[in-house]
Formats: structure tokens, C-alpha cells, sequence
């Protein structure tokens, strides 16, 4: 009897299979990511940042989240060792701050660790990779203002007697309606962002040196307050304490790849990214852990209970004063400024990138002629960061932002081993040290602080997975760049020529 329950496996079957592997697998050559630098629809990215921008860039989208904002709901997780916390994020990042350095060095392109992805393990690692980034930058910049309005009303309480009432200055479930300063501070930030890379780099680097400055007013005064019995109990909550606080806590650390999406509009970027990541790693690591240490210090660990605006309560604790808490908070105000500005400005290039690839619409990489600045694509990002931040409480957000950086970070550590073993002769301004090892351990680092995240996050990331994989299957699989006939030939003849030269 003939079997008619399953279709016959013919050559057309097969091929069709081995078809589908070879369009998820193809890789983009490095030398066409570099080559297509700057490039969008109608115009160009310009190159106009040197090394202090860079760097500012950096320390402009990492320094102030985690300890202006997210400091109060660490504390009551680890206790006194938050400032344990602080080093082992510190350290986690360190490790793919490594491989960053290495891969931003070698491709210098606006994408990040999506591009890194897409040319050494395929187009749907580098798809889920930048559909990780979304969630990294975009969602990261609603967390950080939801934090903005609660110093703003310390501003406001301090100078002119009058706060913003919580129905309008809290998403729904933190007690409010809608979040109105976090919307107007993503609108702000939307509106540098659109005079272009340079200007806004220009207004970044000013608040950078208001917000350093803040910090170390704060830590000035705290330790006037510094009670070592604050310290007894160093570990209340033992390891797994420390390790959940650390997990929040690298929600503070994600704006040191800021400048990897810089890459094509940074004057020399093979030297100037892997410079630029490093620096600005080591000094907000160090502000970090100081500033955690006399906070602390200057108050009992269980009295912080979750305050997005703690330092400001402890300085006028110390004080005895507002005005002290008035001048920190001023400071916050321009702080979270900054890292909004920063890493929306993140957003706006990854999905630039990816646009240029044809896996997301075209928009996003349509670049004004005058400006050099993706406009469509800065308006569409803001609108939608504002409205999340007014309608999303921040400990929620944060956890989300987490898990899809620690996500990202882990791909791209593979990236620099696989990098090294495909193309080992090509010329890399920084080197990861001790490699495979060290790649390898912050793998696994990510991965261990991945499963501190709560089932909750987990969740949430696995429908922003699922509804990823499903736009990429409908929209960018078909559409992708690559796809085009003779694409991969014309990409690999490209690799081969360079190879030979």
C-alpha cells in the first residue's frame, strides 16, 4: 500500500530547507558595513565627534541612572554591599566592555553589536541582537525619565514652594495618571537631537560636567553624615541579595556602548571608539561605587525604601537644610537630561542602521540634507519613548532594559571569538586581552546575571522575543538587503577582492 499520510521529500523539498538555513545564516561582510558608513536615504550621517565627545557620549548615557534613580530600589535588596553591587555589575560590563572595544575598533558602523552580530553569525542572531537593542535603548530611555520627574518636583519644592501632583507626575500603578515631566524631558531631548550630532554632543558635554560636579558636592557632604554603624550588617540579605541588586544595577551601566552607535559620524573611529568605551567604564564605575559608599554610610540601608530621589533626601538629612537638596536636585535635573538625550540618540542609530539593511522600514534611515540627522526616524523613537515613560512604572522598565542588555552584551563577546576565527587577519586597533577567556567569562557573567532577573522580566522578554521573531519572518527576512539576488555573491566577491588587496 502506498503511504499517502506525508508528502514526498523531493530536491525541491530539500533545497527549499537548506534555502530557509542559508537566508538566516547570511552574513553581511565587514567590509560592506564599513563601506555603506554614513549612508541613508537622501543624505548622510556627518563625521564630527572626536574622542571627548565620544567619551561624553558615554558617560553622558550611563552616569546618573543608577545612582540619581535606581540606587533606591537597590539598597533594600543588598543592603550595605549595594556598593558590592555596584563592582560585580561593574565588572560584568567590564568583560563585554572588552569585546566592545575590539569589535567598534574593527567595524566602526552605527549598528553596535547588530552589526557585529550580523557579520559573524548571521542575519536572525544579528536580527533578535537589534531587536534587544530596541528594548535596551528605547525602553532604558522611558525608565530613566520617569526618575526625572520625581527630581524635578524636588527642584520645584525647593525654589518655588510648588510640586506637580502625582496624578501628573506618575505612570498608572506608582499612584498617578500620566507621567507629564518624563514625556516633556524625552520632547526636549528629541528637540537637540534633531540639530544634529554635533550640537547635541556639544549640549551633552555640558551636562556631563554638571552632573560630575553634583556628585561630588554629594559626596562632600554625605560623609559629614558618615556613621560607620551603618556598615555592621554589611550582607543582610546574603549573596543572592547582592546579586539581584547587581542585576538593577547593571540597568546603570548600559550607556558605555553609546558610542559604538556612533561610529560613522566619529572623525577616526578605528582609534577613538575602543579609547572612548574603556575611559568612560572607568570613571563611572568609580563615581558609582563612591557615591553608593557615603550614601550608605550617611543612611541606614532599610530607611531608603525605594526612593527614586534619595540622594536628595539624604543631603537634606545631613544638612538639615533644602537648599543643599535644591542645588543636588538641579543637578539630577540635568543628569537624567543627559542620559535620555544620550541614549535616545543610541536608539535613533541602531535603528538607522538597521533600516539601511532593509530589515525595518526605510523611514529610520531617511537622513535631512541640511542637519545630518535622521529626523523622521528621531521623531518616531521620542513619541513613542515619551509615551511609554508616562504609562510604565520605572522598576518595570528597568528590569525589561536589563535583561535585553545582558542579552545583547552576551552576543556580542561570541562575536569577538568568532570574528577572531573567521577573520583573523584583519586589523584590530584594540585587542581583547586573553581571548577566548575572557569573551567567555563575560558570557557566562551575563548569563548568571540573567537568571537573578525575576520570572516576571523573563516573561516579558520572551513575548518581546516572540513578537520580534514574528515582524522579522513577515517584514525583514523578505525585504532584507541581502535578499536581493546576487546579494551574498556580490558581498562575498567584495570580502574576497579586499582579502586580496
Amino acid at each position: 500500500m502506498l503511504d499517502h499520510g506525508a508528502p514526498p521529500r523531493t530536491p525541491h523539498t530539500e533545497s527549499a530547507a537548506a534555502g530557509l538555513g542559508a537566508r538566516l545564516m547570511r552574513r553581511k561582510p565587514v567590509e560592506r558595513l564599513v563601506a555603506e558608513g554614513g549612508q541613508g536615504e537622501g543624505g548622510t550621517l556627518r563625521r564630527s565627534l572626536g574622542l571627548w565627545q565620544l567619551t561624553m557620549i558615554s558617560i553622558g548615557a550611563t552616569l546618573g541612572t543608577g545612582i540619581f534613580v535606581v540606587l533606591g530600589e537597590a539598597v533594600p535588596k543588598a543592603g550595605p554591599a549595594v556598593t558590592l553591587s555596584f563592582v560585580i555589575a561593574g565588572l560584568t560590563a567590564l568583560f563585554s566592555a572588552l569585546s566592545y572595544a575590539e569589535l567598534a575598533g574593527t567595524i566602526p558602523v552605527a549598528g553596535s553589536s547588530y552589526s557585529y552580530a550580523y557579520a559573524t553569525m548571521g542575519e536572525l542572531i544579528a536580527w533578535v541582537c537589534g531587536w534587544c537593542l530596541v528594548l535596551e535603548y528605547g525602553v532604558s530611555v522611558a525608565a530613566v525619565a520617569v526618575g526625572w520627574g520625581e527630581y524635578l518636583n524636588e527642584l520645584l519644592d525647593g525654589t518655588i514652594g510648588v510640586t506637580i501632583p502625582d496624578a501628573l507626575s506618575a505612570p498608572p500603578g506608582d499612584g498617578g495618571i500620566f507621567n507629564l515631566p518624563a514625556l516633556i524631558v524625552v520632547l526636549l531631548a528629541m528637540v537637540f537631537l534633531l540639530g544634529g550630532a554635533k550640537e547635541s554632543a556639544r549640549a551633552n558635554t555640558i551636562m556631563v560636567v554638571v552632573k560630575i560636579v553634583s556628585l561630588l558636592l554629594f559626596c562632600a557632604i554625605g560623609l559629614k553624615g558618615f556613621q560607620s554603624g551603618n556598615y555592621e550588617h554589611f550582607m543582610p540579605l546574603g549573596m543572592a541579595g547582592v546579586s539581584a541588586a547587581g542585576a538593577t544595577l547593571f540597568f546603570s551601566y548600559i550607556g558605555f556602548d553609546a558610542a559604538s552607535t556612533a561610529g560613522e559620524e566619529a572623525k577616526n573611529p578605528q582609534r577613538d571608539l575602543p579609547r572612548a568605551i574603556m575611559l568612560s567604564l572607568v570613571i563611572v564605575t568609580a563615581l558609582y561605587v563612591i557615591v553608593a559608599a557615603v550614601a550608605v554610610g550617611a543612611r541606614p540601608w532599610k530607611q531608603f525604601n525605594d526612593s527614586e530621589a534619595a540622594l536628595a533626601g539624604i543631603m537634606k538629612d545631613v544638612t538639615g537644610q533644602s537648599f543643599w537638596a535644591t542645588l543636588l536636585a538641579a543637578g539630577a535635573v540635568i543628569a537624567i537630561a543627559s542620559v535620555v538625550l544620550t541614549v535616545l540618540y543610541g536608539q535613533t542609530r541602531v535603528l538607522f542602521a538597521m533600516s539601511r539593511d532593509g530589515l525595518v522600514p526605510k523611514v529610520f534611515s531617511k537622513v535631512h540634507p541640511k542637519t545630518g540627522a535622521p529626523r523622521a526616524n528621531t521623531v518616531i523613537v521620542s513619541l513613542f519613548c515619551g509615551v511609554l515613560a508616562a504609562a510604565v512604572p520605572l522598576g518595570q522598565l528597568a528590569d525589561a532594559t536589563s535583561i535585553g542588555t545582558l542579552f545583547a552584551f552576551a552576543l556580542v563577546n561570541i562575536a569577538v571569538i568568532v570574528l577572531r576565527r573567521t577573520r583573523p587577519d584583519m586589523k584590530r586597533t584594540f585587542r581583547v586581552p586573553l581571548s577566548p577567556v575572557l569573551p567567555v567569562i563575560g558570557f557566562a557573567l551575563c548569563l548568571w546575571m540573567m537568571g537573578s532577573l525575576s520570572v516576571i522580566t523573563w516573561i516579558v522578554f520572551g513575548v518581546w522575543m516572540a513578537v520580534g521573531l514574528v515582524f522579522y519572518f513577515c517584514y525583514g527576512m523578505r525585504r532584507s538587503r541581502l535578499a536581493s539576488p546576487g546579494a551574498v555573491e556580490a558581498g562575498a566577491a567584495q570580502k574576497s577582492g579586499e582579502a586580496q588587496k
